[in-house]
């Protein structure tokens, strides 16, 4: 009698950071990568505004689809909390606790590890299913942002969309666009390069 082994189709594909030599040393430094990524990208500003428009969302939504769910989810939390305890790349070279726009913040960790649960399903690879997975990062960003602001600041879901995400839509909707083709590009990239094994 012989055995036979039934291989099912894993539904998990690789992500962008999956090309690189695998070890635990190199998934921290991926990691932190990712949330440097977003630090710096924070202290760019995009338009000055009463709030700066800057590219910290564009950094988490590459970080996310790029590095995967756990290591774009734990990217965020590096980020997070290394700003919490006084490193100073939140937007606007600001570090602490921001009370208003803490909401933010939570969203960049859910956002990125949604989009690394897209991206692991090879959605990242084709620029419209990369638009709509950005546009979910982004929907997730903001649903946790100005629910947060309405809250903290006590006011209605009108003044809250007011403050929190009508001045921003225009910008990040960019930004949607700019990792929606960056990430394709990367892929045609690396099939070219012979690394899409």
């Amino acid at each position: 009698m012989s055995s036979t082994t039934i291989s099912l189709p894993s539904t998990k594909r690789r992500v962008l950071a999956d090309v690189l030599p695998h070890s635990l040393l190199m998934d921290i430094v991926l990691v932190f990568a990712g949330a440097a990524l977003t630090g710096l990208l924070a202290q760019w500003e995009i338009f000055r505004t009463p709030v700066p428009i800057t590219g910290q969302t564009l950094g988490v939504l590459l970080a996310g689809a790029s590095l995967g769910a756990v290591r774009g989810g734990l990217s965020m939390v590096v980020y997070v909390g290394a700003g919490l305890i006084g490193l100073p790349w939140f937007a606007g070279a600001a570090s602490g606790y921001p009370a208003a726009t803490f909401g933010y913040l939570l969203g960049f960790i859910v956002a990125a590890f949604v989009l690394g649960l897209i991206a692991q399903t090879g959605r990242d690879r084709h620029v419209m299913q990369a638009i709509w997975a950005m546009f979910l990062g982004e929907a997730i960003i903001y649903a946790f942002g100005v629910t947060w602001l309405k809250i903290d600041l006590h006011v209605t879901w009108a003044l809250a969309v007011e403050y929190g995400f009508s001045p921003f839509i225009v910008a990040d909707l960019a930004k949607m666009l700019i990792a929606a083709l960056m990430l394709p590009a990367a892929w045609q990239l690396v099939d070219r390069l012979g690394r899409n094994r």
